[in-house]
């Protein structure tokens, strides 16, 4: 990474931990491709957030050795950055990445929207807050790890409902605000 002045904010995805969710606890299935984030939404609403360029990151477990190239080419075409990591059967990967970009992302300005449930990144979301840096966690906001909550001026978006990723209602059973019920979804 580049040492920049200019705004930006750095979108970090977690891809297997929203896909897991996804499929393990939304849908109880695998997901169908129609039922899958449409990732450059979600650029698009970093971008729209904080009104600043956006600098994409997603996240891949390539312990295995190959690389799905269809989907590699599908994030290169919207302008994110993949970031394909290998390593031992003991290490999480890409947690591991992602923990060490955030750490990176600290000595430097910019803001962050991290797409993950995980709890693994709660210290240095903790730490990125301390140091004055606009920091949001997007995901399934029922699933989230509850120690989220507990960081002061964390923004917390919704992957659906805020981000708007996913062109089918998901069969999610939550509390919808009042105002924010939209019965046409529904039907």
């Amino acid at each position: 990474m580049s040492g920049t002045t200019d705004p930006v904010t750095y979108l970090i995805v977690d891809g297997e931990n929203i896909d897991a969710t996804l499929g393990n606890s939304v849908l109880e299935r695998r997901p169908a491709p129609a039922e899958r984030p449409r990732w450059e939404r979600l650029r698009d609403f970093a971008r729209d957030t904080w009104q600043q360029p956006v600098k994409a990151l997603f996240f891949l477990n390539a312990s295995g050795g190959g690389l799905p190239m269809p989907f590699v080419r599908a994030l290169l075409s919207m302008e994110y950055r993949p970031i394909p990591l290998a390593g031992s059967s003991d290490q999480k990967v890409v947690d591991i990445g992602i923990q060490r970009t955030l750490e990176a992302i600290a000595r430097r300005p910019g803001n962050v929207m991290l797409a993950s449930h995980d709890g693994d990144f709660l210290p240095q979301v903790d730490e990125l807050l301390r140091s004055d840096h606009q920091v949001a966690v997007v995901g399934f906001k029922e699933f989230l790890n509850a120690g989220f909550a507990d960081l002061p001026g964390l923004h917390v978006f919704d992957i659906e409902e805020d981000a708007g990723c996913f062109t089918n209602v998901l069969p999610r059973v939550r509390i919808i605000d009042l105002e924010n019920f939209d019965p046409e979804r529904f039907l």
